[in-house]
């Protein structure tokens, strides 16, 4: 048996952790690959984090292409490989003629949602605009959604299952950008990195709203590393890249910025 509440210890996402240590039992006693529904970053990096103790398992992620934000683990014993053909996926085409009343993301998570299926049941969605969207979920919720999915909006919608690879991925926007500051504090680095005044930036570490690598972090004051991702609700990801001194013992630091 795996550790439960050592592992648990100082975890956010407590119930979705444990449900992964569930499976990840499961995955050790059968010498089976097992699967998690679908988790979202700050559950996704805070399981990773926690299983990287263990040496009895190992977890695989994926989304359906390598930006996706919401993503399944497969879970196996160390000895088993892991592919991600494994990852059980699959996906959907929502189509109408949204023209003349646009649906947004939460319109057609909304609808999706609203024929009785749980959020961890859907991964990502990708809105085509006037088209309709594309949604990622897992492959026994398709023919229930082909059934059930008739509308969104005003809009009558055809639901039919899609191959992965006709998913129509956009590119992330994406800006590089170089500081230097005095220090590699959190609030230093961010309020460059998203150009906004620091008191600002203390307001939104104070307030909750800024993560870094997924996690929380209500301190100000925090060291940023190379490699660290800091993300602030509705504002995109800044990924601090490279770090050198310069000859006035300053930090001058290559960041990209996701939009």
């Amino acid at each position: 048996m795996l550790p439960r509440e050592e592992l648990l210890k100082g975890v956010e996402n407590r119930d979705c952790a444990a449900r992964v240590i569930d499976l990840a039992e499961q995955a050790i006693k059968t010498w089976e690959i097992v699967f998690s529904d679908f988790l979202s970053p700050p559950e996704l990096a805070e399981v990773q984090r926690m299983f990287g103790k263990l040496t009895e398992v190992h977890l695989l992620a994926w989304g359906g292409y390598p930006q996706a934000e919401r993503q399944r683990l497969a879970i196996a014993r160390s000895e088993l490989p892991l592919d991600i053909s494994q990852v059980e996926i699959a996906a959907l085409e929502i189509a109408g003629n949204f023209l003349f009343d646009p649906a947004t993301h939460r319109d057609f998570l909304g609808a999706m949602l609203g024929c009785g299926i749980n959020r961890e049941k859907t991964g990502d969605l990708i809105v085509l605009g006037e088209r309709g969207a594309q949604a990622i979920v897992v492959p026994e919720m398709v023919e229930y959604l082909e059934t059930h999915l008739e509308q969104v909006r005003s809009v009558p919608v055809r639901t039919q299952r899609l191959e992965i690879s006709e998913l129509k991925i956009k590119e992330p926007k994406k800006k590089e950008m170089t500081t230097v500051e005095a220090s590699l504090r959190l609030d230093a680095i961010a309020s460059a990195g998203f150009g906004m005044s620091r008191s600002k930036m203390v307001d939104l570490i104070d307030g909750g709203d800024v993560r870094v690598n997924w996690k929380e972090i209500t301190q100000a004051s925090h060291q940023l590393k190379s490699g660290d991702l800091v993300a602030i609700r509705g504002k995109g990801r800044l990924e601090v890249g490279e770090i050198a001194v310069t000859k006035k013992d300053r930090y001058r630091v290559q960041m990209t910025r996701y939009m």
